[in-house]
C-alpha cells in the first residue's frame, strides 16, 4: 500500500478540496469548526465521522452521526477499512479515498455518479473536463494571495454597483457596529445608532427611548425616555403613541404599520393634534429577556414609504444596539464599583490611621500599611520589629482595629517591665494563696484578652521558663494559672514586638529557637524615623496641633529654620522623642512660632551609628549636589539678610548668576515675610 493517502471532497456539483491524510493522525470530519474537515451541509453532524490508522491500513469510523456515514451503498455500522476509489458519503458532500491524485479523477468520477445520479434540478457538469482535473492534478499547498491593513466594510464609502440592498446594509450594518462599540456614553451611543437608521432605512424623523439604567422591575411605557431623537424635515419629531409603545413591549417584536394617516392609535400626534406619519416602525431594544428600550422611526413622505426591508435593517441594528449599550452599562458599572471600592479604600485607611494613630505618607509608611491590611485578614502570630520609639505598639492596634476580632478587647503587656514572677502572674493569672500577697484569685491577660488581641511588647526579655510555657499557649495548648491545677483554654491572637537582634539572641542561647520561628510567622518591619523624612514635617504638625490644642497656645506653626533643623536631625528616639520635643517646644516657645532656639535635640547617636557626639550640623547626610547647592545658597543667603550683592560676593558668583540659582530652586519662596501681629 502507498504511504501516500488523500481525501478529495466534492461537494454539490464541483470538486472543492484536497485533504492529505498522515499515518499516525487521527482526521475527524463534521460541521462544527474545530474539526480538521468542516462540511457545511445541515445534514452533516457537529462530529459526523473520523478517519484513522490501524494495522497499516487506514479506517473510516461513524461517530454516531444523525444521518449516518454510506461508503459506496454500504451504511457503516462498525469501522470500515478503506480502498482506493472508495467514495464516502455525508449528507450532501463526498469525499474519494484515493492514494494518487494523478488518477483520482478518472478513477473517482465514474464512481461518484454511479453511486449519486444528478437531481432532477441539478445541473449537469462534465466529470471528465479539463478543469476539474488540472484542480486535482496540480493541487497546491495554501499561500497567501492577498494582504490588508483595514476592511473596506468600515469605510463610509459609495454605494457600490451590482450590489444588492441586502449587501449594503450588511456593510452599513458592520460599520455601525463598530462605532457603536467606540461610543463612550450613552447620549454619543444613540446619536451613532440613530444616524446608523436614518442612512439605512427611508425614515425622515425617529428617536430613540431607553430604560432608565437604575430602574428595577418590568418597565411600561411611561418609564421610556428620549435619548436621542431627529428629523429630517420641517415638522419636528413626535414622541411615539402610548398604544404602539406599549405592544412591542408586551408581545416583544418589532412592528411595521402603513398607511396611518389616520389611525390615532399608531401615528404619534402633534400639537394640533393632527397625524403626519404614512408608515412607522417600532423596535423593541432588547439583550436576552431584558427590555431596554425602543427604537421609533416614521416616514411622512409619501414617496418613501418604509418597507420590510426597512424593518429587517431596524431589528438588526436594534439587536446590535442592545449588545452595545449592555456592555457600556456594564463598563460604567465597573467603573462606579472601582470608584466605590477606592473610596472605602481611603475611609477604610482614614479610618485605620484615625484609631492607631499611624502617621506618615512615605512610601515606606505605605508599604507598613499595607502590610498591616495583609496580616490584619489572618489569624497568625504576628512578629513587629523595629528600633525603640517607632510606633510599634500603634501597628500591633492598627493590625487589631483592622481585623474581625476589632470588637473585642486588645490587651498590651511590656514583658521586660516585670520579673519572671511577676510576669508568668500578668500573663496566665494566678490562684489565692500562689505566693505572698497574692490574697484573692487574678486572671491574667491571657484570659482578659480571650477573644481579642494581646500585644507582648519587648518579646526578647521573656526569660526561658516563661518562653516554654508562652510556647504551649502559642500552640494551642491549655494553661493552668499561678498556684492552680485546673486547665484554661482561652482564644486570643497574639503580636510580639521586639527591638533587639532575636536571630542572635538564639544563636547565643538567651531566645528559644522553636519560640521564634513560631512568632514570626508573619513580619512587620516599622522603619526608623531617620529612613522616611519625607514624614518628619507631617509629624510635627500632628503633634504640634495636639498639644497647641492640650495647652491653648496660639502657636502657628514651625519657622523654616526650625523645619530644617528638624529634617536634619537624626532622631534616635525616633517618633516618641519627636513627640517629645514638639510638647517641649509648644510649652518653651514665646512667639508665634516654633524657632530653633526652642528645639531640644539631643547628641546621642543613632543605632548603627559609631560616633557618640557628632555634632548636628556636621552630620554626613546623604544629598545631591543640587540639593547641597541649594541649602548652601539658602543658608548663605538668611546670613546676610537676603543681600543679594553680599551673598553673591561672598559665593564668589555674579549677582545674575545668583539670581538663576534663585529662579532654578525656587528659593524666592524661602525669603521671610512680615508677620501679621
Amino acid at each position: 500500500m502507498s504511504e501516500l493517502a488523500y481525501l478529495v471532497i466534492r461537494e454539490g456539483a464541483k470538486w472543492t478540496d484536497v485533504f492529505r491524510l498522515v499515518a499516525g493522525q487521527t482526521v475527524t470530519i463534521g460541521r462544527a469548526p474545530t474539526n480538521q474537515i468542516v462540511l457545511k451541509d445541515e445534514r452533516c453532524s457537529r462530529s459526523h465521522a473520523e478517519v484513522f490508522m490501524c494495522e497499516g491500513r487506514w479506517m473510516l469510523r461513524d461517530l454516531q452521526s444523525r444521518n449516518g456515514t454510506v461508503v459506496g451503498d454500504k451504511l457503516l455500522t462498525s469501522d470500515w477499512p478503506l480502498e482506493p476509489g472508495n467514495v464516502i458519503r455525508i449528507g450532501r458532500s463526498q469525499l474519494v479515498f484515493v492514494h494518487n491524485l494523478n488518477e483520482a479523477f478518472c478513477d473517482t468520477a465514474t464512481a461518484v455518479e454511479r453511486v449519486r445520479p444528478a437531481a432532477a434540478d441539478e445541473p449537469m457538469v462534465d466529470q471528465r473536463a479539463d478543469e476539474d482535473s488540472s484542480v486535482l492534478s496540480d493541487y497546491e499547498p495554501t499561500t497567501i494571495t492577498h494582504r490588508r491593513g483595514h476592511t473596506r466594510y468600515l469605510r463610509p464609502a459609495a454605494e457600490e454597483e451590482g450590489v444588492g440592498r441586502i449587501g449594503r446594509g450588511a456593510a452599513k450594518l458592520c460599520r455601525l457596529a463598530y462605532e457603536l462599540g467606540k461610543a463612550p456614553d450613552v447620549q454619543t451611543l444613540a446619536q451613532v445608532a440613530l444616524n446608523g437608521l436614518f442612512e439605512g432605512t427611508q425614515v425622515d424623523a425617529g428617536a430613540l427611548l431607553l430604560v432608565p439604567r437604575d430602574f428595577r422591575g418590568h418597565p411600561g411605557a411611561a418609564e421610556l425616555q428620549v435619548v436621542a431623537s431627529r428629523t429630517t424635515t420641517e415638522r419636528r419629531y413626535h414622541p411615539v403613541s402610548g398604544f404602539l409603545a406599549t405592544t412591542v413591549m408586551r408581545e416583544g417584536e418589532a412592528v411595521l404599520a402603513r398607511n396611518i394617516m389616520g389611525d390615532s392609535a399608531l401615528g404619534s400626534r402633534d400639537s394640533k393634534g393632527e397625524i403626519h406619519a404614512t408608515s412607522v416602525i417600532c423596535a423593541p431594544v432588547r439583550h436576552g429577556d431584558e427590555l431596554l428600550g425602543l427604537v421609533h422611526l416614521y416616514s411622512t413622505d409619501e414617496q418613501r414609504r418604509l418597507d420590510p426591508d426597512d424593518l429587517e435593517y431596524t431589528l438588526a441594528v436594534a439587536d446590535t444596539l442592545a449588545v452595545a449599550l449592555r456592555n457600556l452599562n456594564r463598563q460604567q458599572e465597573l467603573a462606579e464599583n472601582l470608584t466605590q471600592v477606592r473610596i472605602e479604600n481611603v475611609h477604610l485607611r482614614e479610618q485605620l490611621g484615625a484609631q492607631s494613630e499611624i502617621i506618615g505618607t512615605s512610601a515606606l509608611m505605605r508599604e507598613v500599611t499595607e502590610q498591616i491590611a495583609r496580616a490584619a485578614a489572618t489569624k497568625a502570630t504576628v512578629l513587629i520589629r523595629g528600633e525603640s520609639g517607632v510606633g510599634k505598639e500603634l501597628v500591633a492596634r492598627a493590625v487589631h482595629f483592622a481585623s474581625p476580632r476589632a470588637n473585642n478587647v486588645f490587651v498590651c503587656l511590656n514583658c521586660a517591665a516585670l520579673s519572671e514572677d511577676l510576669l508568668a502572674s500578668e500573663l496566665f493569672g494566678h490562684e489565692r494563696g500562689a505566693f505572698t500577697g497574692a490574697t484573692e484569685r487574678k486572671i491574667g491577660k491571657f484570659e482578659a484578652a480571650n477573644g481579642g488581641t494581646i500585644m507582648l511588647d519587648e518579646i526578647g526579655e521573656m526569660s526561658p521558663g516563661i518562653q516554654a510555657k508562652f510556647l504551649r499557649v502559642l500552640e494551642g495548648h491549655p494553661f493552668e494559672r499561678v498556684g492552680g491545677s485546673k486547665p484554661v483554654t482561652v482564644d486570643v491572637r497574639v503580636i510580639a514586638a521586639t527591638n533587639r537582634d532575636l536571630e542572635r539572641d538564639v544563636a547565643e542561647g538567651r531566645f528559644r529557637h522553636d519560640l521564634f520561628f513560631r512568632l514570626r510567622v508573619l513580619e512587620i518591619l516599622v522603619p526608623a524615623l531617620r529612613k522616611r523624612p519625607e514624614d518628619i514635617p507631617v509629624l510635627a504638625e500632628h503633634f504640634l496641633k495636639r498639644f497647641r490644642e492640650e495647652t491653648g497656645r496660639k502657636i502657628l506653626g514651625f519657622s523654616s529654620a526650625a523645619m530644617d533643623q528638624l529634617l536634619a536631625y537624626r532622631w534616635p528616639g525616633n517618633v516618641r522623642e519627636l513627640k517629645n520635643v514638639v510638647e517641649r517646644a509648644v510649652v518653651l516657645c514665646r512667639g508665634r512660632y516654633i524657632e530653633v532656639e526652642d528645639l531640644l535635640l539631643s547628641s546621642l547617636a543613632t543605632t548603627g551609628d559609631t560616633s557618640q557626639s557628632v555634632p548636628v550640623e556636621n552630620r554626613y547626610q546623604p544629598c545631591s549636589l543640587s540639593d547641597m547647592e541649594r541649602r548652601h545658597i539658602l543658608a548663605t543667603l538668611r546670613h546676610t539678610g537676603w543681600n543679594k550683592s553680599r551673598a553673591a560676593a561672598i559665593l564668589g558668583i555674579e549677582r545674575s548668576t545668583l539670581d538663576r540659582k534663585i529662579r532654578r530652586y525656587k528659593l524666592a519662596d524661602e525669603f521671610p515675610r512680615p508677620r501679621r501681629s
